[in-house]
């Protein structure tokens, strides 16, 4: 512990910049957690909401449910499908296909390009640090005047100069691995939007080619005759 009190008191000039380097990176990491788990859509609840709104309702509602999802799936996927819908099949893969590409994907890897530069440089910067003590302390070992004893007491010098490659590597290392985890995400991401954008088109397709309910005065379901008398009796 005194020696990494050492190291901050003498190399100052290191230890607070890669401390500010580790405090920002691990700060970006857990806001693009974040993001990650805002991105996230429960496909098994909302395809049937969706599904009850396109034939009941049509394409407007399942539309206006989506908007108001917070999912990435939902809210700009969705929306971009069923707003080309009334053009065909065609037009909505495409439309989808654009939403992945210019809005999706670029949000799904917003942080990470300065989370792998962090962890890059802190690296580099970590050796510089340890470089320039070690030329430090061979340039005191070299002087004449130093004697015995003052070659001696440079041994510790060495040894705090590593500190800096230690602690650009404590940084990086669960940069790296973080980074690993969240491309791994974003490829099973994809995967997931590619069977939801099937799955909305099935369902469209499905719901055009359904024959029409009869609504009521009031947009529900229209009654059939023994409907009606069960709910009369009912009352009764």
């Amino acid at each position: 512990m005194k020696a990494l009190q050492d190291f901050f008191v003498g190399e100052w000039y290191f230890a607070i910049p890669m401390t500010l380097m580790t405090i920002t990176a691990f700060a970006l990491v857990f806001w693009r957690w974040l993001l990650n788990a805002n991105a996230n859509t429960n496909l098994e609840t909302l395809l049937p909401d969706v599904q009850e709104n396109l034939r009941r309702k049509g394409t407007k509602a399942a539309l206006a449910l989506c908007k108001e999802e917070k999912g990435l799936i939902p809210n700009t996927l969705y929306v971009a499908g069923l707003e080309a819908s009334e053009q065909g099949v065609a037009a909505m893969r495409r439309s989808m296909a654009g939403a992945v590409e210019l809005e999706i994907l670029p949000r799904l890897n917003y942080l990470l390009a300065p989370i792998l530069a962090i962890a890059k440089i802190s690296t580099m910067v970590g050796l510089l640090g340890t470089v320039i003590s070690m030329i430090n302390t061979f340039t005191k070992i070299a002087d004449p005047k130093a004697g015995a004893a003052g070659i001696a007491g440079q041994a510790g010098s060495i040894g705090l100069a590593l500190f800096a490659t230690a602690l650009g590597l404590l940084t990086a290392i669960p940069l790296v691995f973080a980074h690993v985890l969240f491309k791994a995400w974003i490829a099973k991401f994809e995967i997931k939007m590619k069977i939801a954008t099937q799955k909305l088109i099935t369902l469209v397709v499905t719901a055009k080619n359904a024959p029409p309910e009869e609504l009521d005065e009031d947009g529900g379901e229209k009654d059939d005759e023994k409907t009606r008398d069960l709910r009369k009796t009912r009352r009764r």
